[in-house]
């Protein structure tokens, strides 16, 4: 009944089973038949200790197993043998230095496998195991990968494992989408040395990067290349010569004019004006109305060009215009220049010199009852 309960435990002698409520403790012992030396080989029964090893079964009822091994320490036979004692081990039950049963770690891979550390552990908890997230990825890692051989038909494709500093590359079967090996890097030498030691490939899917490399290590086989590829290369193309030949369009049919064409010419004509007065870009541009809103598109160093300003007009980039944020409710603002309300506060409105797309260092000339913006979080 026992052996039928823990069919694991058949190379041990099962002496006592203690139920201990959320936990079931098996006692047990080896057969006590001779053990080989791990040194030389030679077989001894020759007893000169007991030890007890503590190792985690699988869970029987949905709570945890403890097997308590009692194993012993032999004295080996052979007299030019370096190694004097040894403790004798039960591979058909575990491994050397590991505290649970290959029946148990065997669960834990195909969990880990499915789940990962964090959800692995908690499903493992809900059987009565109890296991870390952490020792469930060591057990996954500690997996070894078949050798399968290569594909037919191959994809190489490269990775970020940290953008801009490490890469990888992947190598998949096109037809499964299995994964076949992954190269620490993306170097040609490196899937050049790979398709030599795999000459199976017929045909390697790739990107354009892979190309030299496939040549290379595989002359034999037909590179193809994949459709996302294809197409995010053919539309790259066509974007730069698209912007290549941009310049091109502005022969064209004139575009109609609109109210603020009109605007910027009546603009134009006045900062010329003060401009034949003697009258700097900075005062050009209080009387111009030429706020925070337009100095980007609008400046005076772009007004003062030629008389018909045919650069002043703003470009149609079908985005609007910003404008400053409106104050709150019953938030108070600067003071106006009032003598009676003391100092005029302008000179504090022009400490800071915004830079024009075109080069120009313009200082934002605000109406001295403009609302004062509260900075960024963190600035």
């Amino acid at each position: 009944m026992i052996k039928s309960v823990f069919p694991g435990l058949s190379s041990l002698v099962i002496e006592q089973v203690i139920d201990q409520e959320t936990v079931v403790q098996v006692l047990a012992r080896t057969a006590g038949t001779p053990a080989a030396c791990p040194q030389c080989g030679q077989l001894s029964d020759r007893l000169h200790a007991y030890h007890q090893r503590q190792l985690a079964d699988l869970p029987v009822g949905g709570r945890g197993v403890i097997v308590q091994v009692r194993v012993r320490r032999l004295v080996c036979a052979a007299a030019s043998c370096s190694q004097r004692t040894f403790r004798e081990q039960v591979p058909a039950l575990a491994q050397r230095w590991v505290r649970r049963t290959r029946q148990l770690t065997a669960l834990v891979a195909d969990l880990a496998v499915i789940t990962a550390g964090r959800a692995g552990a908690a499903v493992l908890l809900r059987l009565g195991v109890r296991i870390s997230r952490s020792t469930v990825l060591r057990v996954l890692m500690a997996i070894p990968i078949p050798d399968t051989p290569a594909p037919a038909v191959l994809s190489v494709d490269a990775f970020a494992l940290r953008r801009g500093r490490r890469y990888a590359t992947l190598l998949l079967d096109a037809v499964t989408h299995g994964r076949v090996d992954v190269l620490p890097d993306r170097k040609a030498e490196t899937l050049a040395a790979w398709l030599r030691e795999h000459p199976e490939a017929e045909v390697v899917c790739r990107d354009g990067s892979a190309a030299d490399a496939i040549r290379d290590g595989a002359s034999h086989a037909m590179q193809v290349s994949d459709r996302w590829h294809l197409w995010n290369n053919l539309a790259k193309a066509v974007e730069k010569t698209v912007v290549a030949h941009s310049g091109c369009w502005q022969h064209g049919p004139p575009r109609p004019d609109r109210p603020l064409d009109e605007r910027t010419r009546q603009r134009h004509a006045a900062v010329h004006a003060l401009l034949d007065e003697g009258v700097g870009q900075l005062e050009c541009a209080r009387p111009a109305r030429l706020g925070t809103e337009h100095r980007q598109t609008l400046c005076p160093r772009r007004l003062r060009r030629g008389p018909a300003a045919p650069a002043a007009l703003p470009r149609n980039t079908g985005r609007p215009v910003p404008r400053p944020p409106a104050p709150p409710p019953g938030r108070r603002t600067r003071r106006g220049n009032d003598p009676a309300a003391g100092r005029d506060p302008r000179p504090r409105l022009h400490r800071a010199a915004p830079t024009c797309s075109c080069g120009t260092s313009i200082r934002a000339a605000r109406t001295p009852n403009a609302p004062r913006r509260r900075p960024a979080p963190g600035s």
